[in-house]
């Protein structure tokens, strides 16, 4: 990658933590109705997996050099995949204790879980074809 593309990766992770961030703490009563279920899976879960989804891809973007090799590989995967799942809990703590519109829901938490182990499995897969 080259300088400046490791710069937009980096400035698109921090506007994706800024949009992650309103999206888990935003106050949105005008929001119109929508499905309760698609293909029997409630739609706030299939919008908390969408939402995790990007961030191991767009941190693996952002920090690609650290990754040459096997270890280094394993190691930025599961580092990666930690941050994440610091993220989420954080985001799910923040909504049952800082705000009185948003309740923390553990099946939140495992939709975001879902979602950070498949995106961070592919990303890894995706990195070791690279190393070839």
């Amino acid at each position: 990658m080259t300088r400046r593309q490791l710069t937009a990766a980096r400035i698109l992770l921090v506007l994706y933590l800024i949009a992650l961030l309103w999206l888990c703490f935003g106050h949105f009563d005008s929001m119109p109705d929508v499905k309760r279920y698609y293909w029997g899976i409630p739609t706030d879960k299939i919008v908390h997996f969408l939402m995790f989804l990007p961030f191991p891809i767009l941190s693996y973007f952002a920090f690609d050099r650290y990754t040459e090799k096997f270890w280094p590989s394993v190691l930025w995967t599961g580092v990666s995949f930690l941050a994440g799942i610091l993220l989420a809990a954080g985001t799910e703590v923040g909504q049952a204790f800082l705000t009185s519109y948003r309740s923390g829901d553990p099946n939140d938490f495992r939709a975001d879980l879902l979602a950070l182990g498949i995106s961070s499995l592919l990303v890894f897969i995706l990195d070791l074809r690279k190393q070839r």
